[in-house]
């Protein structure tokens, strides 16, 4: 059982970076004034994970709102993906670079393979593994990868992904991939754990808003870290940066853990791992 204690709490992944398990996720926010903001009023919430990517045209905004902030960087993990027309081995290397570019930064903490591009996530996955052995990253990792991409990829390469960033909500919760990627010390992180929104209409939810005091995201993102799941709720408000926060002094039964998960029906919001074309 991973122990949960406050917002700046990490879990540890298998390579002993701490990785905090709350974050901002910056996608759809804008990379003037509204990214700095963000992340401004999330690092003095005490928030000390931001992630982002290439394809979200807002890294020089993450790498303004690092620099401008009182937090030293070091204290500060921050995310990047490389994206789906830079991989390959070649480009992949060339795009980290022009992600670090932008953020102005000397390293990343965390940078994952943004999908599983077939035919193109190993060579993408090897020059990660070049990167993370010349001390340019200090974890990588991958996102939107099933079993059977871990799979292939960790029978082709030297080292295990540190992080999987699936999607994961009440209604798509993958325990198979949670269970498999725990079994290989592969850390587990959410996208989307609000459903893009409608985690409201979920009823059921209310019961345990009411129950336990709390608004129904702070139940949903409560029960993202006691699966022992990463979560990066997306927010570019300043008041519901600080409420999503607001997640530590309160624990779900596990029972009610177990109604959450009941909710499932292997329902994406977002594109299918196995089905995308971009």
């Amino acid at each position: 059982m991973k122990t949960i204690t406050d917002i700046r709490g990490t879990f540890q992944l298998h390579n002993g970076v701490g990785m905090p398990y709350f974050g901002l996720g910056v996608y759809l926010a804008d990379n003037e004034q509204e990214v700095v903001d963000a992340i401004h009023w999330a690092l003095e919430t005490g928030y000390r994970h931001i992630d982002t990517a290439s394809i979200y045209k807002n890294e020089e905004g993450v790498g303004r709102a690092i620099q401008t902030s009182t937090i030293p960087r070091e204290d500060v993990f921050v995310v990047s993906k490389v994206w789906n027309a830079d991989q390959g081995f070649e480009s992949t290397l060339k795009a980290f670079e022009d992600s670090l570019n932008r953020l102005q930064l000397d390293y990343l903490d965390l940078y994952l393979v943004h999908w599983p591009v077939q035919g193109k996530y190993i060579d993408t996955w090897k020059a990660l593994e070049q990167l993370y052995k010349e001390k340019k990253i200090r974890a990588i990792g991958v996102s939107n990868f099933m079993i059977h991409h871990l799979e292939d990829l960790m029978q082709h390469t030297e080292i295990i992904p540190m992080v999987n960033q699936m999607e994961f909500h009440p209604h798509l919760v993958q325990q198979d991939l949670i269970d498999f990627c725990n079994q290989h010390h592969i850390q587990y992180e959410a996208w989307s754990p609000m459903m893009q929104g409608k985690i409201f209409d979920l009823k059921i939810l209310d019961q345990f808003a009411e129950k336990y005091k709390k608004t129904v995201a702070q139940i949903v993102l409560r029960w993202n870290l006691q699966k022992g799941v990463v979560t990066i709720p997306k927010s570019v408000k300043k008041e519901r940066i600080q409420s999503n926060a607001d997640l530590f002094d309160f624990e779900l039964s596990q029972e009610d853990i177990d109604r959450i998960d009941a909710l499932d029906q292997n329902k994406r919001t977002g594109p299918d791992p196995d089905n995308f074309n971009f």
